[in-house]
């Protein structure tokens, strides 16, 4: 059974931080490319950042550049964000996914709330 299980979520403050965890299971994790996602209250869904099947290389959205970290353990089967210099305009609901060719797997999602 896959899964994909987000973890890390929660209430910070303005230029805090917080470090979300993506672990996967049930699946070939390291044939796998990662992304995270977030979803805000009335937006589309749109692309974080993401990292490759090794690690190799990484994507990130502008608006989170220079302050948000990709990073994997495939020893694990987990993905990380560690997010930094938080903004209120980082509020969304938070969601890893796993894509290999056509195939794609998507997490719950974990709510991030940025307020003081």
């Amino acid at each position: 059974q896959v899964q994909l299980v987000e973890s890390g979520g929660g209430l910070v403050q303005p230029g805090g931080s917080l470090r979300l965890s993506c672990a996967a299971s049930g699946f070939r994790f390291n044939i796998y490319d990662m992304s995270w996602y977030r979803q805000a209250p009335g937006k589309e869904r749109e692309l974080v950042a993401n990292i490759t099947r090794a690690g190799g290389s990484t994507n990130y959205a502008d608006s989170v550049k220079g302050r948000f970290t990709i990073s994997r353990d495939n020893a694990k089967n987990t993905v990380y964000l560690q997010m930094n210099s938080l903004k209120p305009e980082d509020t969304a609901v938070y969601y890893c996914k796993a894509r290999w060719y056509t195939v794609a797997y998507w997490g719950q999602g974990t709510q991030v709330t940025v307020s003081s």
